[in-house]
């Protein structure tokens, strides 16, 4: 037991070392929101786009570059677009945070163009119909009606995405970005051990997603609730 409190001491303690995991983590916590952000905004946008269709009921311009994006982000690691974004696209960019937001943004479009998508799909047609019939534009319509309904069908996938980006977001440190997990191989160097300072961050990360588990479950519950009635 004291040597596991001397690791601890060294790892957490001394220097006040705690404040770079606490700094590490909002790092981490602001690329994951603004990143989650960024690609609902993509996503729905592309779902769109996907779901368009020309008078003859077939796919257009449009559905074809949706397709092409989201096979290109899906079927590349986001490690090499995060390197691709920093080294290449943004070169000129200081702001490792707002590099490392969109490219982990426009990889997260992807995935979230699928879950709207099967949202949207999931509304019952009847309802845009319903909308139309009240004189409603078909503009207004998916607004009003139809984006609404998919969105909440869609939260719960939603919710996953947004753990799973903040789990992907520590491949920062690839960028020189002092996240939660490259503050953890920061003091790891400094202190000549890796044990307390690895296990300590992947606690971290488990409370912090245990936390946001809960309460989006707790989310999910109401909702449901509030259909039933």
């Amino acid at each position: 037991m004291e040597n596991i409190y001397s690791m601890f001491e060294v790892a957490f303690l001394r220097k006040n070392r705690w404040q770079l995991y606490f700094k590490g983590l909002g790092v981490t916590l602001q690329i994951a929101v603004f990143a989650s952000l960024i690609g609902i905004l993509i996503g729905t946008v592309v779902a769109l786009m996907k779901l368009s269709r020309n008078r003859k009921g077939k796919g257009t311009v449009f559905t074809a570059i949706a397709t092409i994006y989201i096979d290109i982000i899906r079927g590349t690691p986001s490690v090499l677009q995060l390197l691709i974004m920093w080294f290449v696209i943004m070169k000129s960019c200081s702001n490792g945070i707002l590099v490392a937001s969109l490219s982990f943004g426009i990889n997260s479009g992807a995935y979230v163009a699928e879950i709207i998508r099967a949202g949207i799909l999931a509304v019952d047609p009847g309802q845009t119909e319903a909308g139309r019939s009240l004189g409603l534009s078909s503009f207004q319509t998916l607004r009003y009606i139809v984006l609404p309904q998919a969105f909440k069908n869609a939260l719960p996938p939603l919710c996953n995405e947004f753990i799973t980006l903040l789990k992907e977001t520590a491949i920062v440190g690839y960028v020189a970005l002092a996240d939660l997990t490259r503050v953890a191989n920061q003091v790891s160097t400094a202190t000549y051990e890796a044990f307390m300072p690895l296990i300590g961050a992947a606690v971290i990360y488990f409370v912090v997603i245990k936390i946001l588990s809960t309460l989006f479950g707790i989310l999910e519950r109401r909702l449901r609730q509030g259909d039933s009635r």
